[in-house]
């Protein structure tokens, strides 16, 4: 659902199409809140510094503003998708905890994440030879190149290959076992990535993954959307057979400030999600002049430690 974009001086009032209420964030002056049917009776605010840039592209609109205390930040459809301070938490979670699980991944396929980051973090792994993104937002690659270079400075290594078109499409015309790892980096499950949280593209996901391959894709917050993680849950057990696990992260401007990640196997090699095999200190993606700035090994083990209400939920799935 589009959102509606603000600079005036007050709230923009709800605006409904066929019933269904959109997302609504406004920058009132010189705050960015975040208002969403998805988050119902809360909002998150950022002080914004100045409006980089706004524009609409054929899929969404993009926003980009300097905020005075996380950096630039990336919004899309009146989502923060990124900031500048508190990325890495995301990128290196989503990217670590599925590479760091399997022996030398060699082939690394991204759906979305147009900012690059991902990439970026793929980009440490030396055994990696290919890495292929699909990114249905042309828009979203340019502006993340122009205003957020050290994330998309993920582009610039020379095994990647950019693909812009729609993921699900991509990924259906993928040789069967094509991929060592697969990461879904997702918007929320309105809009154009819907179809990224439905059954039919996790079977697409599977058949494009090696025996053994793993995946790893947003899977949203458990203090808001645990009916939407049991959907995710009960879908990834009947078409993965190998491992079946939710963990979780903490990113301040994310609504609640925790996202999380379903990580699934295909049947094959036993793949040990809660125990890596990948040293991050002895296979090299962590270096001094690249230093990582959130993930380690004792905090991949400890974001499959869930909370009581969320372990019940997500087991008795």
């Amino acid at each position: 659902m589009a959102a509606e974009l603000s600079l005036g001086s007050a709230a923009s009032k709800p605006q409904t199409e066929n019933g269904v209420s959109d997302s609504i964030s406004s920058v009132i002056p010189g705050w960015f809140s975040e208002i969403s049917p998805m988050w119902p009776g809360e909002a998150h605010s950022l002080k914004v510094e100045k409006v980089l840039f706004q524009g609409k592209s054929d899929y969404q609109d993009v926003l980009v503003f300097q905020s005075s205390t996380y950096g630039k930040v990336l919004v899309l459809d009146g989502v923060i998708q990124l900031t500048e301070r508190d990325e890495c938490a995301y990128q290196e979670m989503i990217t670590h905890l599925p590479l760091c699980s399997i022996p030398n991944p060699k082939k690394v396929l991204v759906i979305g994440g147009g900012d690059g980051g991902v990439l970026r973090e793929v980009a440490r792994h030396l055994s990696v030879e290919q890495i292929d993104i699909c990114e249905i937002d042309k828009m979203v690659v340019d502006v993340s190149k122009e205003f957020f270079p050290r994330v998309a400075i993920g582009y610039e290594d020379p095994r990647v290959t950019l693909h812009v078109g729609d993921g699900v499409a991509f990924l259906k015309a993928v040789p069967e076992g094509t991929y060592d790892a697969i990461i879904v980096d997702s918007s929320d499950p309105i809009g154009p990535a819907q179809e990224l949280f439905e059954k039919p593209f996790f079977a697409s996901v599977a058949k494009a993954l090696r025996p053994g391959g793993v995946v790893c894709t947003q899977a949203e917050s458990i203090w808001l959307h645990m009916h939407i993680i049991e959907d995710i849950v009960t879908n990834c057990r009947q078409i993965f057979k190998g491992s079946v696990n939710y963990a979780w992260t903490t990113v301040p401007t994310y609504p609640s400030g925790v996202i999380g990640f379903m990580l699934c196997s295909t049947e094959g090699p036993t793949v040990d999600f809660k125990h890596p095999v990948n040293s991050v200190e002895v296979n090299g993606i962590d270096t001094a002049k690249s230093p990582l700035k959130f993930y380690n090994s004792e905090i991949h083990a400890a974001a499959f430690c869930l909370p009581s209400f969320a372990k019940k939920i997500i087991d008795s799935k």
